[in-house]
């Protein structure tokens, strides 16, 4: 989802409100370097694991009573979702487990990070920013942008519609305008991956 060529990956890159995903421990085995923050992080594996089989059967039936706002190509229907979620989430638990002193893993959270200036080469937010434009307001949205391009040189952000009306987040125009203001270039990038209907574009800023 957010093109990802074998150059980035090779970066040393955030993710942000990465929660239970699999990504850390897949690109950490094939040697890369990445930091995931999110407040789940603050619980351990049993809590997580038992976190995850509570909310499970809500968040498929919610996905389920709403199967015309995704895109059913990379996943033939709610059950294959199902079972690519929870088996992303058991690698992660796996990983989680082990790499508590690793310091892969933290429990923060935008808009003020705990990392230095220009820390990271990629920072990559999926599935906060903009996606709760109800719950997350604009000067949220702003000072979290600005967070993530203070502590990396380049961020992505995806996806950039409010999953409560399926179009793009009335945040985005107003961040877009504030980063491009002090001076940080902004644009927006056609993507290939898409499961919500009409998430084809990521915010990119790149500190100039």
């Amino acid at each position: 989802m957010f093109l990802l060529s074998r150059d980035d990956l090779g970066k040393r890159i955030l993710g942000c409100g990465d929660g239970p995903a699999s990504f850390n421990a897949e690109l950490t085995q094939s040697g890369g370097n990445v930091v995931s923050i999110d407040p789940l992080f603050q619980f351990n594996a049993n809590q997580i694991r038992l976190r995850i089989d509570e909310v499970y059967p809500q968040v498929i039936s919610q996905v389920s009573k709403n199967k015309g706002d995704y895109v059913w190509r990379k996943f033939s229907d709610v059950d294959a979702l199902g079972k690519a979620r929870m088996d992303a989430m058991r690698i992660f638990l796996s990983d989680y487990e082990v790499a508590n002193d690793t310091g892969r893993y933290l429990n923060a959270s935008l808009p003020e990070l705990p990392f230095d200036d220009g820390e990271f080469e990629l920072a990559l937010c999926s599935h906060y920013l903009f996606l709760y434009s109800e719950h997350v307001n604009q000067a949220q949205h702003i000072l979290s942008m600005k967070e993530l391009c203070r502590v990396a040189q380049e961020v992505r952000v995806y996806p950039l519609l409010s999953i409560h009306t399926n179009q793009e987040s009335i945040h985005l125009h107003p961040v877009m305008v504030e980063l491009n203001a002090r001076g940080i270039d902004v644009s927006l990038i056609e993507v290939v991956y898409e499961f919500q209907k009409g998430a084809t574009k990521m915010l990119v800023a790149k500190s100039v």
